[in-house]
């Protein structure tokens, strides 16, 4: 008896220390999020969309407070010298709007590019409270050594906002590396049916997404590459279906756009 009593101690004492790991380990991997989303404005990058009839390649740009999208590629394949042209000369045009663009009009881009990257922000925020998690083992993922966690819905749990709801129908994996606390893999998918008030609207399972992401400094990871098939009912009868698969790559520090002209904004 003394024995099964000792042994039943060591399995609780296991579990609880099991769940103080995994809050440990999420509590840093937010902070370190959080240090990515500050950085991320500094970065400028490549981004790959692949789409149903092929793909799309893009510089993406940091112009004077929002960024930039400039096409490089089709398929794969670099633009022509007159299609290079053109978009050169789409991206200058671009830079002088935004250099003689009212203080009003300068404020709603920047506002309209600051409200995407709360939102983005705001789910990241919520994971810890929409989910419980479990520390499931340690493996070697993409070079990385890496705790393994299991996320699943946190019972009661009330999400603040429209784009929070779907949490409350998903489960999930993270793949954490474990020097870092950074995010090397999240997938997560719905499991049960979450209606988004506001909408009449039904997230439906099939639903999944999967992000990685990969150090662009010393202290610094940024999003390698996301994916994401959705299924919903909109109107709760008429079905919607969509897919998503963005890799990005060749990081590097933001290059200042000149000003010059500025002063003649309204």
């Amino acid at each position: 008896m003394l024995r099964l009593l000792l042994a039943l101690l060591f399995l609780l004492s296991a579990l609880v220390v099991g769940q103080d790991s995994a809050s440990r380990i999420i509590q840093r991997s937010l902070a370190a999020n959080q240090r990515d989303w500050d950085a991320a404005p500094a970065f400028d990058c490549s981004e790959q969309d692949q789409k149903r009839g092929g793909s799309r390649t893009y510089e993406d740009l940091m112009v004077l407070g929002s960024p930039y999208e400039r096409l490089v590629a089709v398929n794969g394949k670099p633009l022509t010298s007159a299609g290079q042209s053109a978009e050169k000369r789409k991206l200058d045009d671009e830079i002088e709007v935004r250099r003689h663009e009212s203080t009003h009009k300068r404020m709603q881009r920047i506002a309209k590019y600051e409200a995407k990257r709360k939102h983005d922000h705001t789910l990241m925020e919520q994971l810890a409270k929409a989910f419980d998690f479990k520390l499931v083992g340690e493996q070697t993922l993409n070079a990385h050594e890496v705790y393994v966690l299991k996320a699943m819905p946190r019972p009661g749990y009330q999400p603040p906002n429209m784009e929070s709801q779907a949490l409350m129908g998903m489960q999930g994996t993270l793949w954490i590396d474990k020097a870092t606390f950074q995010w090397v893999k999240v997938q997560a998918q719905v499991m049960h049916p979450v209606s988004i008030e506001g909408f009449l609207a039904q997230v439906e399972p099939g639903t999944r997404f999967e992000l990685e992401k990969a150090p662009v400094s010393a202290d610094i990871w940024l999003l390698k590459h996301f994916s994401m098939r959705a299924h919903a009912k909109v109107l709760y009868l008429f079905q919607h279906n969509g897919q998503e698969d963005d890799t990005y790559f060749n990081y590097h520090e933001a290059q200042a756009t000149p000003t010059e002209g500025s002063a003649n904004a309204r």
